[in-house]
């Protein structure tokens, strides 16, 4: 396994900076903002598709750094209705495509996406339960009539290009968990997969062991970030909060740097599930503390996994 980090906190300091900062802390390797939602700073996609020389460089700095590219990140809603949203998140993703093709880049990561209740909705609609039945109705017309069929055309692209597609599970869009993950890919193709980032798992009370073990080879990616669940907010209020990121002591969760949402145990056996599951590669940090520097939650998120990444290869069994 290898320790990677997405750069987009880093977006005020220019990639070579940022490159020779995460070397100095022994990461192995840089996940790329690439558009849609998530920064681009470090990875102007058209500028990079018309310039041979510019991604050159790029690979300069990597060379120079012992870094490699471990993932694009263009996370929008494709399938969003405004269909001029749903345009330009859906372009963000095939130049993402197309450009780590010729970064030699195997993984995008992105969302499912979530559609509107019907033709001529305005805004997403994000179904939680299938009662009254209209919900179960909206739900059928998302996944039937938008999300599989747009799914079933980008993983074409995605194979044209030679990359895999990691979905974020996260709420708000349809594939949230993994039941709905598997849905989709068995939906469309197996080059559709998860980026599998526990912390949006824990606060729904997923064990993220047994997600990982459902998923199985369906994981093509992993965020490294944790989230701390308040047990008195939610015995208050439940888990379902609308509260604002930054009201830390009301929420019911926070997202929190890995470490200070669970400790080592639980990190211990995410890491080795992944790697019994035959996921052996970047576990990507992605800072999104509210109660800490980018610097502190960082550095001290590098320290926590340096433990407890599994680099080697087994060693034979020469007790059994």
């Amino acid at each position: 396994m290898k320790l990677g980090v997405l750069t987009v906190p880093f977006s005020g300091m220019e990639l070579k900076d940022v490159l020779k900062y995460l070397h100095s802390l022994g990461v192995d390797a840089v996940e790329l903002g690439s558009g849609g939602v998530t920064s681009d700073a470090h990875c102007k996609v058209k500028e990079l598709l018309k310039d041979s020389g510019r991604r050159a460089q790029i690979q300069e700095l990597l060379a120079e750094y012992q870094m490699e590219i471990s993932a694009l990140s263009c996370h929008g809603n494709p399938v969003h209705p405004d269909a001029r949203i749903a345009a330009a998140d859906h372009e963000a993703y095939v130049e993402t495509v197309e450009l780590a093709n010729l970064l030699g880049v195997k993984t995008v990561v992105t969302f499912s996406g979530c559609p509107g209740s019907g033709p001529g909705s305005g805004h997403p609609n994000w179904i939680t339960c299938p009662w009254p039945p209209e919900f179960s109705e909206i739900l059928e017309y998302q996944w039937q009539e938008v999300l599989i069929p747009y799914w079933k055309s980008a993983a074409e692209i995605a194979k044209q290009g030679g990359v895999k597609v990691a979905i974020e599970m996260h709420p708000g869009f349809c594939v949230y968990n993994t039941e709905t993950m598997l849905r989709l890919r068995k939906a469309t193709d197996p080059v559709i997969g998860a980026n599998f980032d526990p912390s949006h798992l824990f606060w729904q009370g997923m064990e993220a062991v047994a997600a990982i073990r459902e998923l199985g080879d369906a994981i093509h990616y992993v965020h490294a970030k944790d989230c701390r669940i308040d047990p008195e907010n939610v015995r208050r209020h439940g888990v379902l909060d609308t509260k604002h990121y930054s009201d830390e002591l009301n929420r019911s969760w926070v997202f929190r740097t890995v470490g200070y949402g669970h400790g080592w145990e639980v990190w211990n056996d995410i890491v080795s599930t992944l790697r019994m599951v035959g996921y052996d590669d970047v576990i990507s940090i992605e800072h999104e503390d509210s109660l800490m520097s980018v610097k502190e939650g960082m550095e001290k998120a590098v320290a926590f996994l340096q433990n407890i990444l599994i680099r080697q290869k087994p060693a034979r069994m020469w007790w059994a």
